[in-house]
């Protein structure tokens, strides 16, 4: 059965789409995004969790214009990333819900994106979901992933055991003894 080009989510017709106001869902094998990929545990992406995303599209009507055009975006999964603290593997829930508005050109949304606080996109007649979704995700990975509490203790340098139980003596009192004049000891 074919599908209409209204409809397939990696050539969507963002005018079409929001005109009828339809909503698509569905799920993308995580390997797939390959630019995420790249910011996940290495080896962690053959069993990890499927996105699973839905697109609604919507024309907000305007005074004295023409409607405008948008899309909500959700999407889940879950990845696995590097522990900074640890460098074990670290579990990771992504969850996104955001609206997108789109102008009719990029010096348009330009503008646009300059005098207000929305996500502005250009409207095509072939927009990659696929492409934005993974923008998404890439965007809402923890700038430092790390456990909140470690499963395993951290690993000590070499001699730091040691220096724990001993007291560094101050550096300061070897500069003390340096500037008493001599013969006061």
């Amino acid at each position: 059965m074919a599908r209409d080009k209204n409809q397939d989510p990696r050539r969507l017709d963002v005018r079409s789409f929001a005109t009828a106001g339809t909503t698509l869902a569905g799920s993308w094998p995580q390997h797939e995004f390959e630019r995420l990929g790249a910011s996940l545990m290495p080896g962690a992406r053959d069993e990890a969790a499927p996105v699973q995303w839905t697109v609604q599209g919507e024309l907000r009507p305007v005074t004295g214009g023409a409607p405008q055009v948008w899309l909500q975006l959700a999407a889940t999964t879950a990845v696995t990333l590097q522990c900074q603290r640890c460098l074990q593997p670290l579990a990771e829930p992504l969850a996104l819900d955001r609206w997108f508005r789109f102008a009719e050109s990029e010096d348009e949304a330009a503008r646009l994106d300059e005098e207000l606080e929305d996500d502005v996109l250009v409207v095509t007649r072939t927009f990659d979901l696929h492409e934005l979704v993974e923008d998404e995700l890439i965007l809402a990975l923890p700038l430092v992933p790390r456990h909140e509490n470690c499963p395993e203790p951290l690993p000590m340098a070499a001699g730091e055991e040691q220096g724990l139980e001993e007291t560094a003596p101050n550096p300061f009192a070897a500069l003390a003894a340096l500037k008493r004049p001599r013969g006061t000891d």
